[in-house]
């Protein structure tokens, strides 16, 4: 058995008040990888303590001098790419390229951010009457809470916290339980960068009861939250009894919109890397794709030529594409949706089954799947998937796909190709998104800004963007 990692509060690695541990698996082999230190709410309340006593001195330091810690922690995390890379492999079945990306996207906040820090800027407003002069100054809001989900391990948590810390505040992290390894190896980087203590917390425990601490403590004036839309309302209707801040980035359901005049060989390339990246496990990536009707047979035919192509393994191999689900509830999620439609209709253009076979056994693995016949009672249609699983639907022109594109209660992310410049611009102002990639399958950077619409959720991660969701704005009138 693997040596139990423990929980960072206020500088010290702990066990957790109840003295109960989690073993983390392994999707692809179902091996233990790890044993963590699983808490509640009492280590949750101890981290708050912590984070709320360094924020007194954090937040009076200049931005240069925060700014250090975090070019700091950016080199440590860059350096340390290999080892990140395969924890998160290990733990979450994700391919090691993708993996290696991740974690050079973590270090990308980092060293923004370190950057961003000096750049809070107040202004001068003129005033209305003679004898008053106005300023406006920004200030960090406090403790910040963070929950971040299992699929992006590294790259969440950096997200999160990067900006809170650059603005001047301190942080409560409670990781996925499926993912802990990564969080607690990138707060060992933070502690090896020199943070002083208590400026950044780590707290692996019960989502409920840690959950419920961070709404219920007064000294939490944040919590920034990446994860279901089910969970996130939850989250938001206990902050309200507090009138407290929150930032949701939430669930999913991306249009992926192909036009007759689309480049087909950049459009299928383009709908691997949105569908089929983490195995299909990401709040941006496709749901449904639209061809239009001229060119379904070709656009069809080109898709499954690539799937076959496709390797699906554990992710530590190095010629993997696809790795595993995550557990066995996704699994089961994604077969029912696959089931739903077969018995509707819906007919399997290529895949649908789990592979079984030799290792794949050990493991949550499925053959990534193309559907068609599609209609909108299916769950496919509507409910997020979470795997490797394509509903392919005609339309004939770009009012009718526009309609059926915005109908859904997501607003995340939206893709289209096409050759037409003003039918890119058209698509842009049209889709009811918050991201839209135009013949681009993976529309994120570290300086843009990232989050949805409607039930997607609300503010925003990245650019200076994602500053503003920890920063105050208070106002000072001057009598003279």
């Amino acid at each position: 058995m693997a040596d139990q990692k423990k929980m960072f509060i206020n500088g010290e690695w702990v066990q957790a008040e109840n003295g109960e541990t989690l073993e983390v698996i392994n999707p692809a082999t179902g091996e233990c990888v790890g044993v963590v230190s699983y808490g509640d709410g009492r280590d949750a309340a101890k981290a708050v303590e912590a984070a709320s006593e360094a924020f007194k001195s954090w937040s009076k330091l200049t931005a240069r001098e925060r700014s250090k810690y975090l070019y700091n922690l950016y080199e440590l995390v860059r350096n340390h790419r290999d080892e990140l890379a395969g924890i998160i492999s290990a733990e979450m079945g994700k391919p090691l390229r993708e993996a290696k990306g991740e974690v050079l996207g973590a270090a990308d906040n980092f060293m923004w951010y370190a950057e961003e820090a000096k750049r809070v800027y107040g202004e001068t407003i003129p005033s209305s009457v003679p004898n008053k002069r106005i300023m406006v100054i920004r200030q960090p809001v406090g403790v910040v809470a963070a929950i971040t989900p299992w699929n992006f391990p590294v790259n969440m948590v950096a997200r999160k916290i990067a900006p809170a810390l650059a603005a001047g505040c301190t942080v409560v992290l409670k990781p996925a339980e499926s993912t802990p390894l990564s969080a607690i190896r990138l707060f060992e980087l933070i502690e090896q960068a020199g943070f002083p203590k208590g400026v950044a917390n780590l707290v692996v425990g019960k989502p409920e009861l840690v959950g419920q601490e961070f709404i219920d403590n007064p000294k939490v004036r944040k919590i920034a939250f990446t994860g279901s839309t089910r969970v996130g309302k939850l989250l938001m209707e206990g902050v309200a009894k507090h009138v407290k801040r929150v930032s949701l980035e939430l669930g999913g359901h991306a249009p992926f919109i192909v036009f007759d005049d689309a480049n087909l060989d950049a459009a299928v390339e383009g709908l691997f890397e949105s569908k089929f990246r983490t195995s299909g496990q990401m709040c941006i990536c496709t749901n449904r794709l639209y061809v239009h009707e001229s060119i379904l047979e070709s656009f069809s035919n080109k898709l499954v030529e690539r799937l076959k192509k496709t390797k699906v393994g554990d992710g530590r191999h190095k010629d993997t594409e696809i790795g595993p689900l995550i557990n066995e509830n996704g699994l089961n999620k994604v077969l029912e949706h696959i089931q739903d439609a077969k018995a509707k209709g819906g007919r399997i253009l290529y895949g649908g089954n789990r592979l079984t076979e030799g290792d794949l056994g050990k493991g949550f693995f499925i053959e990534p799947t193309v559907i068609v016949d599609v209609t909108p009672e299916m769950k496919i249609s509507y409910e997020e998937t979470f795997g490797p699983v394509v509903p392919i639907i005609p339309f004939e022109d770009e009012a009718s796909v526009v309609a059926m594109a915005n109908d859904s209660n997501y607003g995340l992310a939206a893709y289209v190709y096409t050759e037409n410049n003003s039918r890119c611009l058209r698509m842009a102002e049209s889709l009811e998104y918050g991201i839209v990639g135009i013949n681009d399958g993976a529309p994120t950077q570290t300086q843009a800004p990232f989050g949805g619409f409607k039930e997607s959720g609300i503010g925003r991660e990245g650019g200076y963007y994602a500053m503003e969701e920890f920063l105050e704005t208070k106002f000072v009138s001057f009598g003279i």
